[in-house]
């Protein structure tokens, strides 16, 4: 598989996709691998019914809230997952580039219940009134401290949905917000219409 590791003259940039939970950024991040960017990862969290391709997670990411940055240095010129709700403790000692998954909030709530039933988890723990404000109040966090940081910040919004939908203008999209390096073929070949099991 090949990597374009130059995607930028000096790999200064962080690569990050973010996201709600379920909102597709476990696909968007192997799309990224295919077209040529490497991966920060660790392989504790496996592959499963829920996610076959894989989660793409790096563990320590969750520790960022408690300050641990040091990793973000691997991270230079690299792709790493952050999700929306952990995405505001990212450091100002480097520069990003976002793409930031959305994808229909009934979508997302019956994609995660319905993970929960599979860990044989009660999915009734928490409404989908309070999961609603809780994933709002997380988007519109990460957003706006996006927004106060544009200096050291740029963002894409990608919408899993049209993804789905109409694949090629969304991943042109990408590809270009990204530098113009990657496999935009290789990405497309990623998108699995049949794992989109929970639809609005």
């Amino acid at each position: 598989m090949k990597r374009f590791f130059g995607l930028f003259k000096k790999p200064d940039h962080v690569v990050v996709v973010s996201g709600l939970p379920r909102s597709g950024t476990s696909m968007m991040m192997k799309m990224l691998e295919v077209g040529g960017l490497s991966p920060l990862i660790d392989g504790e969290r496996e592959a499963d019914e829920d996610n076959p391709k894989g989660y793409y997670e790096f563990e320590r990411v969750k520790q960022l809230p408690k300050g641990d940055y040091g990793w973000l240095e691997d991270a230079r010129g690299r792709v790493v997952k952050v999700i929306s709700g952990l995405l505001v403790h990212l450091p100002p000692t480097h520069d990003y580039r976002v793409v930031f998954m959305r994808r229909a909030m009934p979508e997302i709530l019956a994609s995660q219940r319905k993970m929960l039933v599979r860990r044989g988890e009660n999915p009734e723990q928490v409404s989908d009134e309070k999961l609603t404000a809780l994933f709002q109040k997380h988007l519109t966090e990460a957003e706006e401290w996006m927004e106060r940081r544009k200096r050291h910040i740029a963002v894409l919004y990608v919408s899993f949905n049209d993804l789905l939908q109409d694949a090629e203008p969304q991943v042109e999209r990408v590809v270009e917000f990204l530098g113009g390096k990657l496999d935009q073929k290789e990405m497309l070949r990623i998108i699995d219409p049949e794992l989109y099991r929970q639809r609005a």
